[in-house]
């Protein structure tokens, strides 16, 4: 199989994320991997394309891993937490000496990082189902995500539904939110920088009026 043709999504790969899904809905976040034009969208808003070290939750087959790993640095790391031993098999095929593969929890984020003798990530991408997860859990992940990132840290979360919103914004603050139809569902990205709060719409339009 050529070089090129090991980093596509194999059909053997969609297969084992419906049968993902079917086992642990409230783990996987669609019945198919997410499209391209999702993956470019999370990749720019995470700004992987300058990190040294990224982190994805729920990475499933590998889709956003790929992209992910096709903007970062060539000294860079990927580390990718993934809860399905089935999924995390698949992962460690990937040959890509920058991609890490932790089969645990996104809720110890912190304890991953420390194992594989890893510092504070300039970016966390997350396409884990907040809203199918207990709150209280949720919470936990996003209290796990801001410790871990430095000041100015980037956190990108791409879901259907806006619960992340409400468990990430005691930590980060409002969130900058865009919106991918071009993904089968359309979803939301929700993205932070730990830090720099995001204006409310409200003060945005008052400040658009005094400038007029």
């Amino acid at each position: 199989m050529p070089p090129l043709q090991k980093l596509r999504p194999q059909p053997d790969e969609r297969l084992a994320f419906l049968q993902g899904f079917l086992r642990r809905p409230q783990q996987v976040g669609s019945v198919i991997p997410s499209s391209r034009f999702l993956e470019r969208r999370v990749v720019e808003l995470a700004g992987v394309a300058s990190a040294r070290l990224a982190v994805e939750l729920g990475p499933g087959t590998g889709g956003t891993t790929r992209a992910l790993l096709r903007a970062l640095p060539a000294d860079a790391t990927l580390l990718a937490i993934e809860i399905d031993p089935r999924f995390a098999s698949i992962l460690r095929e990937n040959p890509d000496p920058r991609l890490i593969v932790h089969e645990g929890s996104a809720e110890a984020l912190g304890d991953a990082l420390s194992r594989h003798g890893l510092g504070a990530p300039d970016a966390v991408v997350s396409g884990i189902p907040f809203s199918t997860m207990d709150a209280e859990l949720g919470r936990r992940i996003a209290r796990a995500i801001f410790e871990v990132l430095p000041a100015g840290g980037r956190f990108v979360a791409y879901q259907v539904r806006d619960r992340v919103h409400d468990v990430a914004r005691p930590f980060f603050g409002r969130a900058r939110v865009a919106v991918e139809l071009r993904n089968l569902p359309p979803m939301r990205v929700y993205s932070w920088r730990k830090g720099e709060p995001v204006e409310s719409r409200r003060r945005i339009r008052m400040r658009r009026r005094e400038s007029a």
